[in-house]
């Protein structure tokens, strides 16, 4: 928590602890801020001070005299120089009852006790205050209570930020293991759209077309549906393994769809099949999903076993999930875009005729 005052994080800092205590998700929330040290207020008469002609800066004077650090002189030495700092003996800093044998010589050089023309009183103040540049700061840490996904946790904190109704001169972020995991969320969709992006270039320039790379990156959802399927029926985290799996079965989700799109092309060009027996002849002959080499990944215990589980369930639910969509999906996507093809054939065509 970063304030523009150290006012409104006193004010906040121990309400936002107790509500992130009640949290069941997080565990050991523990923070950094102390506010239980004790502190003397000076309070100013300044009616009373005016009477005896004592002006505020007088009074500010000798309090930074007995407990500021006021150079008065230097001495030189031959090598080196030293500050001489003037203040009150260190005996005076512990009781606050020394403010009461204080006296402010007025303008008159007559001396006038300091309880005479001020009041005291006792507050809490900080014992010290964390900075981050020139901003106080308050730091709550936290551990994960046991199965909680850190995602699920930062929400929940978020949320109750939110509830807390902090005010806009306190500002809250993450840091550490909590900061990574939203600097990686934040730059992944432009990965994902930059690899798509690759991938249907490639893709056309294999295919010399701008419309087969869509009939292929259509199977993509299907696959990530799954994955995600898989991942909550077997209770498994989204974790860094299970992206991986993720963007592992892209891979294969895509090149069983480019296998299925190569013999259906094929078939148009070698055997003259139309469009539709040519896609349904190509769902006959591709049906080959690859499981076999997914089981062991998913089933497989032991040490290690923890990282490659994940791998295994999303490259299973994914592949079984798009094998049965895609059969559907793809042949009406690839006639679909086919009669898009044609049509816009059509018209060119007939606008060069008419031109």
């Amino acid at each position: 928590m970063r304030g523009d005052n150290v006012q409104d994080l006193t004010t906040y800092g121990r309400p936002m602890l107790d509500a992130l205590r009640r949290l069941r998700l997080i565990s050991d929330v523990n923070g950094d801020q102390q506010n239980s040290g004790l502190q003397s207020i000076v309070k100013y008469d300044r009616d009373t001070a005016a009477r005896f002609g004592i002006l505020s800066q007088l009074i500010d004077n000798v309090l930074y005299d007995a407990f500021g650090q006021r150079q008065v002189s230097t001495i030189y030495t031959g090598l080196n120089q030293y500050d001489v700092v003037m203040e009150a003996a260190p005996c005076f800093w512990q009781n606050p009852q020394f403010l009461r044998r204080m006296y402010v010589r007025d303008l008159q050089g007559q001396s006038v006790p300091l309880n005479a023309i001020s009041r005291f009183a006792r507050s809490v103040a900080p014992l010290a205050v964390n900075r981050q540049g020139l901003f106080p700061l308050v730091t709550i840490s936290f551990n994960l209570a046991p199965g909680v996904a850190l995602g699920d946790a930062v929400n929940a904190i978020q949320a109750t930020a939110r509830k807390v109704g902090l005010p806009d001169t306190v500002k809250t972020f993450f840091a550490g293991t909590a900061q990574a995991y939203q600097d990686s969320l934040r730059n992944e969709p432009i990965l994902i759209g930059a690899a798509l992006f690759t991938v249907y270039i490639v893709l056309g320039m294999l295919y010399e077309s701008c419309i087969h790379p869509i009939t292929i990156l259509s199977t993509l959802p299907s696959a990530g549906v799954g994955a995600l399927l898989g991942l909550l029926l077997c209770r498994t985290e989204l974790s860094i393994i299970a992206i991986i799996g993720i963007i592992l079965l892209i891979g294969l989700v895509k090149k069983n769809a480019i296998m299925m799109i190569d013999f259906a092309l094929d078939a148009e060009r070698a055997e003259g099949l139309p469009p539709r027996q040519a896609i349904y002849k190509a769902c006959l002959l591709r049906f080959r999903p690859i499981l076999l080499g997914a089981l062991p990944l998913a089933l497989g215990h032991g040490v290690g076993g923890e990282l490659r589980r994940p791998l295994g369930i999303t490259i299973i639910g994914g592949l079984l999930v798009s094998q049965l969509l895609t059969l559907y999906t793809t042949p009406v996507v690839y006639l679909s875009l086919d009669r898009l093809r044609l049509w816009w054939k059509g018209e060119r065509a007939a606008d060069l005729l008419h031109g």
